[in-house]
């Protein structure tokens, strides 16, 4: 079962499979694994005392950085994200990232993202859409079009939390959304970066 793999000189943390999104870009739609790591389907979600034995076994080498980011969001497991984000803390100088679709007040109404300050250093948030509708068609959310807005506030409300605050796009959608995806960012005072459509296992960092 893999829990860690690494990645661009980078440690990932794979602690959940599970998703409320079936975006139309997801890589776990063509693949089984990132790269030559062993598949990131897991046998079931790791406890807390598996995933830090596995970080501690792991060889973590030269590795500056963690990111929050396997087969799944991350946020499914919330509560999980910060207790491992505080052992890694306790254990080691790296910084921590976590990659999200910034659902997370959908996922768990009662969960207080404040939990996040001072263990993540930094949020990736996939914002994949310049508007409500056509992020519904790309994200494809569990929660439907309400989802935008949810995710919008998730990350004016992160940029008071955490250090660093970034949005994503993938490049499937038109030239022109993109463009209005950057302006919609920049309004927010929020970087925006492009991702490219992958179809095989290089991932998307």
């Amino acid at each position: 079962m893999t829990i860690f793999y690494k990645f661009e000189g980078k440690l990932y943390i794979n602690i959940t499979n599970g998703c409320p999104c079936k975006c139309v870009f997801c890589i776990r739609d063509n693949a089984d694994s990132i790269k030559d790591n062993d598949s990131l389907w897991l046998e079931h979600e790791p406890s807390f005392e598996e995933i830090t034995a596995a970080f501690d076994v792991f060889d973590k080498s030269g590795m500056t950085d963690a990111v929050f980011c396997g087969y799944g969001e991350p946020c499914v497991r919330a509560d999980m994200i910060v207790r491992v984000a505080e052992y890694i803390k306790q254990h080691s100088d790296m910084r921590i990232r976590l990659n999200t679709n910034g659902l997370v007040k959908l996922i768990h109404r009662d969960f207080d993202i404040n939990s996040f300050r001072g263990v993540i250093d930094s949020v990736s948030i996939s914002l994949n859409a310049p508007d409500a509708c056509r992020y519904n068609e790309v994200t494809r959310p569990s929660f439907g079009e309400k989802s935008f807005d949810v995710m919008l506030k998730f990350a004016e409300d992160m940029k008071q939390i955490v250090p660093t605050v970034g949005f994503t796009v993938v490049d499937i959608i038109s030239e022109e959304e993109i463009q209005r995806c950057h302006a919609l960012a920049d309004s927010m005072g929020i970087p925006l970066r492009v991702r490219h459509y992958v179809t095989d296992n290089e991932s998307y960092t």
